[in-house]
Parts: structure tokens; C-alpha cells; sequence
């Protein structure tokens, strides 16, 4: 088989698409490449179609390798297991524009694969994943509308740069993912957008003046990017035309048949016309179900024995005609399914504090959507380790997101987080992010937990609502209050209308869903998904002005529960302290295989963890313990040097033949003679008959020769003041007698 590769400058990089040299048997297969990132990217579709399918079985898997990146991966089996986190999000982002793009009716099994197989640590292999994935398809010869390239915009100062490296994201205040489909015309559709800002966005506007992310910005954006995605579509397009690939036949199912559809029309469109004015949820329910019923009764009668094996057709058709009336009532009437107009938000409330043991709570309802947040505060060392292909090996603010069966009134099986849990969890996760204090203003590990405990559209943005409630309970210093707003796009005869809150309904039948995010000044998370082409950007940058109306609304609900964060975190949450040490005394204040320090967490209760820079974090749960374990470090650090006549509460560290060394303060010892060991004068035959490691003894300074070697003898207590009681390891210093 013959190799064919094409490349070209996709704004200002080399992109490298490549087919023919590896996986010949799979049914398309890429190597798409950025610098030396390179991706494998296979498509194959199964032979026979899943007739028994209502929907189209596309599934889209991301294999990290580790030796991508010359790593061995972590864990007892040191080998690749689950997919990662980024796996699972990178493999959405691939989903998100391919799913549209094929016919309708399809039903054959489509797999796509991308296998990362090198990271050269400077360039996200997810563009690379998206245009391999869309190329992979077209030389598989599976029907798809596309091409579908991609593009990530990173916004460095005011402008935008294309596809930009790592170090090069360091320097952006926004990280924006576009993909788009090259239509007839040769200009651009957009079909998915994700983006956030970076958490260097609020220090690069503070410290260099870089512009805020903005609506109408991110709007312009999206224009940006159009001639770079067709850039990537004439590559794929190049790549696929010197393959000499053709477009196969496939069976299309159609989901009901001509008379299924007209019989429920006839039986059902004036009722459900009326069922889609009711303004609840589970009783508007119940009456398309009965009607539902009531249609499939007429067509078993009306169409007999050809009704036989049919009756998926029925709900089919009566879903699209529920689709039809519904947006109809949006565009003709400006009514939506609730009765709301398209501007309008369902009833919103706020409360803190709901859980006495939490760090910090927060419970957001939006309608009858309603989402429980939980923060909780942990010791930096409780970050999580990422063992990924991202530059990032570590996460010190982590978001999860739970979506039980029960949000919808279903039953269901609970078997961890699914794809679409992780990725809401990481959109709040990355709507809240840019706020997030940094470890040295605020030295905690951070854990939020959303709970979607009822569920009627946009739980994400909920999440992002609730986030920043349990944040400010938790006494967390965010830069600003972050709200989420969940939009959509109803388009019938060239009209648009834009829906702000939208329903579980709406979103499913719209056109458009986008969920903005952000403070009372700037955009923090923007995610988009169409099905339409040829949107104007003036529709989207009006859209995303409607969103920040709402999200001002919201921010006003919130800000009323609680204005600020809390001035003290949580008296259940650890108290942590932050001690510089010099770079030179690490291994002192550790001590032997990490006798002086675990001696230091037994004694106080505290836990401590030590940075490379020389940062000490110590955490406690009471200010008790934190007090003791910094004493007890400073004085490690700092060690006092003890003065003739001083007493002390020492430990007997060492005994020999001659003596026992007693431990007064860190790092000083001092020597009990024998000879002064007696009571009265008393000889003693061994040290061990008076005196054993551990011991505790009241002695005084006697002597501190040129060399700084300490003559202790024992005091009695009684006699002048009374020494100052030990720290609890017996060797710190005591006052001054």
C-alpha cells in the first residue's frame, strides 16, 4: 500500500497528516502530527448495521502510551490502565463536531481509536486527535459530511495565536478550542467550542494589562479561527484525494414510516399542543406518555398485522411531532414549553451552610434543577498526582460531579462516573479555576463535590452556581463570584431565537447548546455544540450577550446568600501555616531517614509536608497542635544556645560508660557525668542502674567550655524557679531560670 502524506502551515505551525505506512487493516487510518506530537488515528465502521438501534452507535476511545513521553507509568502494574481524565475529555472533544457530521440513519458500529504514540511535551495532541479522527473517517469511506478540522486559539496579550505550545499557554489569559465543517460555499461552520480562561488569566490582567475575555471578544474569535479550520479541512481533503478514497454504501434507517407518522399526527397534534404548555415537569410528562399510549393503540388498530414489530416507530414519530409543536410555540409564539418568554430565567435561589460538618456547602436550585456542592480543604500534599501526558503532573483544585439516576426520577445502575459525569465535572472545574486562589495565598488542597440531586437542564452550570456558594462558605479567597448560564438555538425559516435557561426538553430539541460562565467582568468558560450550519456571528455574539444579561441575574442571587468569602475557614477544616526554611537546612529539619520530622508530627499531631523551595506546610486541626510543631520547627532552625544556670526538663538521648547525654534544646546536647549522678555524693556503679534513654531529668547548666561542650548536674526541684516545662518530645528549651 502506498504511503501518502500531505503537510501544511496551519496558522503559522506545520500540521502532518499521514496514511498507508501503519494500521492498514483498520478501515481509515492517520498519523496526525503537531512539532513531534504525533497521533495514530483509526476509523472502521462493522459490516452489518444494529437495526435494533435508535441512534447512531459511534464510539470514540483516546489511548494515552506513556513511552510517548518516555515515562513508565504509575501504579503497581506499571502499564497503562482506565483511561485518564484528559483521555476521557480529549475523546468528548472528538465526539462532539464527527457525531452530527454523519447521515441520519445510520446505524452501522463506528469505532474511532486515537493512540497517542509521541508527545514531544510542547503541543496538545487533542488538535491533532480531531483532524486525524475526521480524515480517518473520510478514508474509511464512511457517509460523513465533513471535513471537520480544529484549531486551538490561545489569547496572549490582545491577539490570538494558533495552536500555541505549552509555554506558549502560560502567557494566555484564554485557551479556546474551535471545530468546524468546510460547507459548500467554502466558508465555515462552526460545530463546537471549548474554552476557558487560564489560571494565569486574572495575574496577566492585574500584572501586564492583558484584556479581559470578553463576549463580543470570544465572538470575534470564533471568525478568527475560520480560515485556519479550513486550512486543516483542505489538508484532510488533499490527504484524502491522493488516497483515492471513496465514500461507500451504507444502509440509512429511517425512524418511522410515512403512515406510524401520519396516524399519531391525526390521533395526538392537537393534545400535545396543549400538554406542552404545562409548566411541570413530571405532570407534562405523564400526559405525552398517555397520549404517547393513546397513539400507539390507534395504530395497532388502525394498521392491524403490518402494525407488527413496528412499535418503536410510534414513539419515534411522536417524538418528532412533539419536537415540531415545541419549536414552532417557541418561534411563532415566543412561548416556550414552560410558558416563559426567551429571555426569561426559571425562579432561582441560594443557601450556604447546609451541611453542619462540611468545610463548606452550597445548594443552588434553578427551577427544579437543584445541585448540592461540597468543598473540602485538605494539606497541599492531598493533591492528586496525574500520571497523564500533560506537562502537568499534579492537581491541587479538583471538581467531581455525580449525576445519580434519581435527578431525573429514574432507576439506574451506580457504577462510577460515566464520560458525560467527567466532563461536567471538569467544565465547572475549568469555569472556577481562573478564581482559585494560589497555594501561597491560600495553602490547601481543594476537593468540590457537585451532587445533582434534580435534574431539568443544565446541571453543569448549576454546578458552577453551587461551586462558588460552597467556596465563599468554606472561607475560600476566590478572586470573584463565578455564575453559569446554559443558553440555546431554535432556528425555522432563516429566523433565529436564542433561549436563555433552558430545559432538559429544549435542549434536546434546539439546535444549539452553550454554556457560558464567568465573573461580572469576564468570560471563564464558554462550551458549544450545533446542528446547524451556517449560523451568522452576529446570532452567536448576540447569544453570548443574552448569557452574560443572565449570568448578572444569577450572580445577584448568589451575592445575596453570601457576598463574600467567610474571613475564617471552617473549625472543622485543617489550620495551615506556611514556614520558609532555607533550601540548605531541608535535610536537617527531615533528620536521619526522617527521624527528626515524623518526631516532630508524633509529638505536635500536626502533619507537615516539605517543598523543594524550602516551604513548609504544617496542617492541624486544632491551633494547639500547629503551635507546637512550628515551635518545635523554628527552634530546629533556630536552635537557642543554653547559658550557665539555665535549667531545663531534658531526655536522656544516649547513656555510656562515662555519663548520659541529655537532650536540652534541637541540635544540643549536654553531658550528666556519672560522678553527678548519686544523690549526695552517692557513687553509682553504671549509668543504667540510675538513668535509660527516654528518661526525663530536671538538670542544670553548670559549664560551656571554648569548644561549646555543655557540664550538665541535676537540679531539684524547688530550688530557685522553677524550670519551664519541655516540649512534649523533651528537647526543646526551656526559659531561663
Amino acid at each position: 500500500m502506498a504511503v501518502h502524506r500531505v503537510q501544511g502551515s496551519v496558522g503559522g505551525r506545520d500540521m502532518l497528516l499521514e496514511t498507508g505506512k501503519l494500521a492498514r487493516l483498520a478501515g481509515g487510518a492517520v498519523v496526525a502530527g503537531l512539532g513531534e506530537t504525533q497521533v495514530l488515528v483509526t476509523a472502521t465502521a462493522s459490516k452489518q448495521p444494529k437495526e435494533q438501534l435508535d441512534f447512531l452507535p459511534l464510539t470514540v476511545d483516546v489511548e494515552e502510551r506513556m513511552y510517548a513521553a518516555g515515562k513508565i507509568p504509575g501504579g503497581f502494574f506499571r502499564r497503562e490502565g482506565r483511561p485518564s481524565e484528559t483521555a476521557i475529555l480529549t475523546a468528548r472533544l472528538i465526539d462532539r463536531p464527527l457525531r452530527p457530521s454523519f447521515p441520519k440513519g445510520m446505524r452501522n458500529e463506528i469505532h474511532v481509536i486515537a493512540t497517542i504514540l509521541s508527545a514531544d511535551m510542547q503541543s496538545n495532541p487533542d488538535i491533532c486527535a480531531i483532524n486525524g479522527a475526521s480524515a480517518a473517517v473520510q478514508l474509511a469511506g464512511i457517509p460523513f459530511s465533513g471535513a471537520v478540522g480544529a484549531v486551538r486559539l490561545g489569547r496572549r496579550g490582545p491577539d490570538w495565536i494558533v495552536n500555541p505550545t505549552y509555554a506558549e499557554m502560560e502567557e494566555c489569559t484564554f485557551d479556546m478550542v474551535v471545530a468546524g465543517r468546510q460547507n459548500e460555499s467554502g466558508g465555515v461552520d462552526i460545530l463546537m467550542v471549548e474554552a476557558e480562561a487560564t489560571e494565569h488569566a486574572v495575574r496577566l490582567m492585574e500584572e501586564s494589562g492583558a484584556p479581559k475575555p470578553t463576549e463580543e471578544s470570544l465572538g470575534l474569535a470564533l471568525e478568527f479561527a475560520k480560515p485556519h479550520i479550513a486550512t486543516a479541512c483542505q489538508l484532510q481533503l488533499e490527504l484524502v484525494r491522493q488516497a483515492g478514497a471513496q465514500t461507500r454504501e451504507f444502509s440509512l434507517f429511517e425512524d418511522y414510516a410515512e403512515d406510524v407518522a401520519g396516524i399519531v399526527r391525526g390521533v395526538a397534534e392537537a393534545a400535545v399542543r396543549e400538554a406542552i404548555t404545562i409548566a411541570d415537569k413530571t405532570e407534562r410528562q405523564e400526559r405525552l406518555d398517555a397520549l404517547k399510549a393513546e397513539a400507539a393503540e390507534a395504530a395497532s388498530g388502525q394498521l392491524g398485522e403490518a402494525y407488527a414489530g413496528r412499535e418503536r416507530e410510534v414513539s419515534a414519530a411522536f417524538r418528532s411531532l412533539n419536537k415540531e409543536l415545541v419549536r414552532q410555540r417557541v418561534v411563532k409564539e415566543a412561548k416556550r414549553i414552560d410558558g416563559r418568554g426567551p429571555r426569561d430565567i426559571r425562579p432561582l435561589a441560594a443557601e450556604v451552610g447546609i451541611l453542619p460538618r462540611a468545610h463548606g456547602s452550597g445548594l443552588f436550585e434553578r427551577g427544579e434543577t437543584q445541585v448540592l456542592n461540597i468543598t473540602t480543604l485538605g494539606m497541599v500534599r492531598m493533591e492528586q498526582i496525574v500520571d497523564t501526558l500533560d506537562p502537568e503532573d499534579r492537581k491541587r483544585y479538583m471538581h467531581h460531579y455525580n449525576f445519580p439516576p434519581f435527578s431525573t426520577g429514574e432507576t439506574g445502575f451506580m457504577r462510577g462516573p460515566k464520560r458525560r459525569e467527567i466532563g461536567h465535572g471538569a467544565l465547572a472545574e475549568r469555569a472556577l479555576l481562573p478564581v482559585i486562589p494560589d497555594k501561597e495565598e491560600f495553602p490547601y488542597a481543594l476537593r468540590l463535590v457537585s451532587e445533582v440531586l434534580s435534574s431539568n437542564g443544565s446541571t453543569s452550570m448549576a454546578s458552577v452556581c453551587a461551586s462558588t456558594l460552597s467556596l465563599m462558605d468554606a472561607g475560600v479567597p476566590i478572586k470573584a463570584p463565578v455564575g453559569g448560564i446554559a443558553m440555546g438555538l431554535i432556528s425555522e425559516g432563516g429566523e433565529f431565537v436564542t433561549l436563555t435557561d433552558i430545559l432538559g426538553a429544549e435542549d434536546a430539541f434546539g439546535d444549539m447548546d452553550f454554556k457560558v460562565a464567568g465573573t461580572r467582568e469576564f468570560v471563564t468558560a464558554l462550551q458549544l455544540d450545533t446542528k446547524l450550519t451556517g449560523i451568522p456571528s452576529e446570532v452567536l455574539i448576540g447569544a453570548l450577550t443574552q448569557a452574560r444579561d443572565a449570568r448578572m441575574v444569577i450572580l445577584d442571587v448568589i451575592q445575596a446568600a453570601i457576598d463574600r468569602p467567610r474571613e475564617q475557614v471552617s473549625r472543622f477544616a485543617p489550620r495551615v501555616h506556611v514556614e520558609q526554611i532555607p533550601v540548605s537546612k531541608i535535610g536537617e529539619l527531615i533528620g536521619p531517614k526522617g527521624k527528626r520530622i515524623n518526631e516532630i508530627q508524633a509529638t505536635s499531631g500536626a502533619e507537615i509536608s516539605i517543598e523543594d523551595d524550602g516551604r513548609v506546610f504544617i496542617g492541624a486541626t486544632d491551633g494547639e497542635q500547629l503551635d507546637i510543631a512550628l515551635k518545635m520547627i523554628r527552634e530546629q532552625m533556630n536552635p537557642v544556645m543554653p547559658q550557665v544556670g539555665e535549667r531545663y526538663l531534658g531526655t536522656v538521648v544516649k547513656t555510656t560508660t562515662f555519663g548520659a547525654f541529655i537532650s536540652l534544646t534541637p541540635g544540643k546536647d549536654g553531658l550528666l557525668h556519672i560522678s553527678k549522678l548519686g544523690k549526695k555524693g552517692q557513687r553509682v556503679r553504671a549509668v543504667e542502674d540510675v538513668v535509660n534513654v527516654g528518661d526525663k531529668l530536671l538538670v542544670e547548666v553548670t559549664e560551656i567550655d571554648r569548644q561549646n561542650r555543655i557540664s550538665l548536674a541535676l537540679a531539684e526541684e524547688g530550688e530557685g524557679e522553677t524550670a519551664a516545662a519541655p516540649s512534649p518530645e523533651g528537647g526543646d528549651a526551656a526559659e531561663p531560670s
